[in-house]
């Protein structure tokens, strides 16, 4: 795996004066876009690879379709979270996006895009937090939130190629 563009931009106030901090990453995993999507949506196998997971109460979205809600259980910067998700867009071995609330008024936006690359494929994950909590925490989310998802990217990558 090769991590190609890491980008955290600095948390910026959003047009409501809420503040916002999204991160993102980037890795070429030498594997077909099929494949990646197997994992990426193998719901039983996504805490393998997803840094920050620690269980579906109710199992992921089940049936992957726009409009579909599920509950995770997660864990950044050392704390506990629960998050009512949302798909939002959905495009089958290329994007699944997804919404959600947190803990603390947070809204919660994962994306995760898959371009094919020859026999391999370019994986992008952008990840985004917004509300009043977030200006206390902006600065660590945006360390914890890089950290996992650099973690996520090579596990990803271990388990498909």
């Amino acid at each position: 795996m090769r991590l190609l563009r890491l980008r955290s931009a600095t948390p910026s106030p959003t047009q409501r004066g809420v503040r916002m901090a999204e991160v993102s990453a980037e890795a070429r995993i030498g594997a077909p876009a099929e494949k990646v999507w197997a994992q990426l949506t193998d719901w039983p196998a996504y805490g393998e690879w997803n840094a920050t997971h620690t269980s579906f109460p109710s199992g992921g979205p089940e049936p992957l379709e726009v409009g579909a809600t599920f509950q995770e259980n997660m864990r950044l910067m050392n704390f506990p979270a629960e998050v009512e998700w949302t798909v939002e867009e959905l495009e089958p071995a290329r994007v699944l996006a997804i919404r959600g609330k947190g803990p603390m008024g947070v809204t919660v936006a994962t994306r995760y895009t898959l371009t094919p690359d020859g026999t391999a494929t370019t994986v992008r994950i952008d990840g985004e937090f917004t509300g009043a909590a977030v200006s206390l925490m902006a600065g660590k989310l945006k360390d914890s939130g890089t950290a996992a998802l650099q973690e996520s990217l090579r596990k990803l990558d271990g388990l498909v190629t």
